[in-house]
């Protein structure tokens, strides 16, 4: 098995692949490959099959020190045996949808980590916070609308550098380290917005940069939120904003993903509390 480090020039290659692979799974996507290439050590790597047959999968490092390969297409067209071979080189196959496990159940064996689950909502959830499970976050929402004026653009190259202020700031407000956040992955995206085929709104209270939201088309009817930014100094921020990109969204998108928690109880809990529709599993195969 042939590997090399993942990098823009894999863009065409890739993007393509994962646009055929059928799962709501967040990692299926290039953008997100490439903007965390160094946290988990991201390699593109070649197999070279009987009969000339060539598999294309990414070999990577969970966040909890795990090796694994993720197949860039449906798991269940690449053969079995192929898929025992390359367990010898890693520890797993990860993330696989749950869909697949009906292929693999006799000779593999599998779990999964309630941190690596994608948290999955409609757009009509979101868009209106109806229901009473929702009803703290319909009350922050009237209350930003009634304490700020606010604004709306869309994150072109002529406000990346106010949604750089704004994630400096969101850096600064938390009291965070950077190594310890998304913070240079989101930079680097806020550099190749075109090139990565991101698109994102920025929003403005009270005339000053507030919050940023940046993501992608991940199918026909799901978009993909990579970052979300938002300075808490402004009551309800994170509910305006993820309820406003949910109403400006095109009408084809059914479900938006917010990706996973990592297992950070602070993320768990946030995420938690807008109700997901779907917890999406990905599980972890290894052999028996």
């Amino acid at each position: 098995m042939f590997c090399e480090k993942i990098g823009l020039q894999h863009k065409n290659i890739l993007f393509e692949r994962f646009k055929k692979v059928d799962t709501m799974i967040s990692e299926y996507n290039f953008a997100n490959i490439y903007l965390f290439r160094d946290k988990h050590d991201y390699e593109l790597c070649w197999y070279n099959g009987k009969n000339n047959s060539e598999y294309l999968f990414i070999k990577g490092i969970t966040y909890d020190g795990l090796r694994y390969v993720m197949p860039t297409m449906n798991l269940e067209e690449v053969p079995k045996d192929i898929l025992r071979d390359v367990l010898s080189y890693v520890d797993a196959i990860f993330p696989v949808d749950e869909k697949w496990l009906d292929y693999l159940k006799d000779q593999f064996v599998f779990d999964y980590k309630d941190g690596d689950s994608d948290y999955i909502y409609t757009v009509e959830k979101i868009s209106t916070y109806k229901g009473r499970k929702l009803h703290k976050k319909r009350n922050l929402l009237k209350q930003f609308y009634k304490l700020y004026e606010h604004e709306c653009k869309p994150l072109t190259d002529d406000f990346v550098n106010d949604a750089r202020e704004i994630l400096d700031l969101w850096i600064e407000e938390n009291n965070f380290k950077k190594d310890d956040t998304d913070y240079y992955a989101c930079q680097e995206a806020l550099n190749l917005l075109d090139e990565l085929v991101l698109c994102g709104l920025i929003y403005y209270v009270n005339g000053k940069p507030a919050g940023f939201i940046i993501g992608e088309e991940h199918n026909e009817d799901m978009f993909v939120i990579h970052f979300a930014k938002g300075l808490k100094r402004y009551k309800g921020i994170y509910q305006f904003i993820y309820n406003d990109f949910a109403k400006r969204l095109p009408k084809r998108y059914k479900f938006l993903n917010f990706e996973q928690d990592l297992g950070q109880m602070a993320l768990r809990k946030a995420k938690s509390s807008y109700y997901p529709d779907i917890l999406l599993k990905k599980f972890r195969i290894s052999l028996k």
